[in-house]
């Protein structure tokens, strides 16, 4: 299947460009699940000086982004999204602006400390989102997960599979499309393919692109 309105945007592929710009193409509740590691907002730079685009401080992004992913999520279905803790308040206020319920909070669990200050980071977490009335599980995951590090090799904040294929398990099934709009490096995107789901990714960055795009067709060609 391919979306053609603005942008050719295949299913099982990544589009490279802006994800509000790319989620415009795509039509209205296209898409059963949602599973995304936006920026920040925090400036990050990791210590060989890396960073991710679009992290600044402002997040102009974050409100319309969020808009677009209600818009093609189909209803009563649910959003994972990573957030940057200490803008938690903007974060909330987008995808509340947005139409989304927060109905769970998630926490990855964490073996080190991946940076210290008054305390030590040892987790990192993800509100469940929702659109309309999802019916509830028959058997709930836990809300709190183990992290395994992932070497960040491939991205700044490239996320581990394992954590990822235990929410996208849980909140779909086989055939399903499964869209991340900050796909980074794709781990999503291998989590859903892994698991027999259809996928749809997107990334800014070209480098990172080219990254995913290159991790997935290794994966599809195993």
């Amino acid at each position: 299947m391919t979306f053609t309105n603005r942008q050719k945007v295949s299913l099982n592929s990544i589009a490279s460009g802006d994800c509000i710009e790319v989620m415009r193409s795509l039509p209205w509740a296209s898409v059963d699940f949602i599973l995304t590691d936006p920026p920040y907002l925090v400036n990050y730079r990791d210590r060989s000086g890396r960073s991710v685009a679009n992290d600044g401080n402002d997040g102009a992004w974050l409100k319309p982004a969020f808009r677009q992913m209600h818009r093609v999520l189909r209803p009563d279905s649910l959003c994972v999204s990573f957030y940057g803790w200490n803008k938690v308040d903007l974060f909330m206020d987008a995808w509340k602006s947005a139409g989304f319920s927060v109905v769970g909070h998630i926490v990855f669990r964490k073996r080190y400390g991946s940076n210290a200050r008054f305390l030590s980071y040892r987790h990192e977490s993800a509100y469940l989102l929702a659109k309309g009335r999802p019916p509830l599980p028959g058997s709930p995951v836990p809300d709190v997960l183990d992290w395994e590090y992932s070497g960040n090799r491939l991205h700044p904040t490239q996320k581990p599979v394992q954590p990822l294929k235990t929410l996208i398990e849980a909140f779909t099934k086989p055939g399903d499309v499964v869209l991340d709009p900050f796909c980074g490096s794709g781990s999503t995107l291998v989590a859903a393919h892994e698991l027999g789901r259809q996928f749809i990714g997107i990334e800014l960055d070209e480098q990172h692109h080219r990254t995913a795009s290159s991790r997935l067709a290794q994966r599809e060609a195993a």
